[in-house]
């Protein structure tokens, strides 16, 4: 049975990480299938076309679907915080990337899920994603 990845990034909150998602969505796929490719595609308009409320609810059964929660949290997002919020409530397990060099800070409301087991908010340089997938993945 394949692993199913729910990958979280901003879409409207702000896309300028969009090939950033979609090199970790690549990694991403060697661990198992990511349910939400589409977040790493610059060119992909859904969230312009498509009706909101078909959006959400599609959003939250692949959210329901997934194994493992793995979401890019630099750029804040209205959106990704509501998902890792239902995904802490149906306990999944997270994994939460933070990139300190963009300067911003992390909200306390998601660095302050860290648990150490199935809650994880690592603080990471690009470069250090596939060694922390790779340990991730090993344990979950």
């Amino acid at each position: 049975m394949s692993r199913h990845i729910y990958f979280c990034g901003s879409i409207r909150g702000g896309r300028q990480d969009a090939d950033l998602y979609a090199r970790i969505i690549k990694q991403l796929q060697s661990f198992g299938t990511v349910l939400t490719e589409h977040v790493g595609n610059k060119e992909h308009k859904d969230w312009d076309t498509l009706d909101e409320k078909f959006i959400h609810d599609r959003d939250l059964e692949w959210l329901q679907k997934s194994d493992v929660v793995v979401a890019e949290v630099t750029q804040p997002s209205l959106g990704v915080g509501y998902e890792i919020g239902r995904a802490v409530a149906w306990n999944k397990k997270i994994l939460c990337l933070f990139r300190p060099s963009s300067g911003k800070n992390l909200s306390a409301m998601i660095r302050g899920i860290h648990n150490d087991s199935s809650w994880i908010v690592k603080d990471y340089e690009e470069e250090q994603v596939p060694e922390i997938l790779k340990e991730y993945f090993a344990k979950v």
